[in-house]
């Protein structure tokens, strides 16, 4: 049983491999074919017309087949290279957009400037210094000047309580001269 089935497997191999045999010689195989096959005259060959005649046709549909092949391998070649040529514009433009679009992600517009974004780190990070700076003399500035005005305001009170202190002095002692000035009209007047 199983002879059988080794044997019809190795049948239904072979018998498609002799069944599409065809007349594939050679254009050089044609050629020595028709030499062996010729009889001679003298030095002469003789070769039959009909087999030349062949031999021609089968060299000319061998040289049109190759013609046609080189042609259309000559459009494939010429077609890939369109292709190709196409595929490295996309490509080029491509590479462009992405060289453009890595250069606007680094990049930040400031005022209508383009610039990178270190520099705007710097730039915002100096600015931020500056203005704490500023805000810093300010505030040194604002707590001198209050303090200018504490000064001044205890100085103004001061002066002020001063002010009462020598006004009610001076209206003592005009109120003291004014008694002995009235007493000694009283004197003068009394004696």
């Amino acid at each position: 049983m199983k002879l059988i089935y080794l044997f019809s497997i190795t049948l239904f191999i072979i018998m498609p491999s002799f069944s599409q045999q065809k007349d594939t010689i050679s254009i050089k195989g044609n050629f020595d074919l028709i030499y062996n096959t010729s009889s001679t005259y003298k030095e002469y060959k003789i070769v039959r017309k009909s087999r030349l005649n062949n031999l021609r046709n089968k060299v000319s549909d061998s040289v049109k087949q190759l013609n046609n092949d080189l042609n259309l391998k000559g459009q494939r070649i010429n077609k890939l290279e369109q292709d190709l040529n196409n595929i490295n514009k996309v490509l080029l433009k491509n590479i462009a957009e992405k060289t453009s679009a890595i250069r606007l992600q680094n990049s930040i517009f400031f005022f209508g400037i383009e610039l990178k974004k270190s520099s705007y780190k710097f730039m915002v990070w100096m600015i931020f210094i500056l203005l704490v700076g500023v805000l810093s003399y300010f505030i040194f500035k604002y707590k001198n000047s209050f303090l200018t005005i504490l000064e001044a305001k205890e100085n103004l009170l001061q002066a002020e309580e001063e002010l009462v202190m020598f006004k009610k002095k001076s209206i003592e002692s005009d109120q003291k001269l004014r008694r002995q000035l009235q007493d000694e009209i009283n004197k003068q007047r009394g004696i």
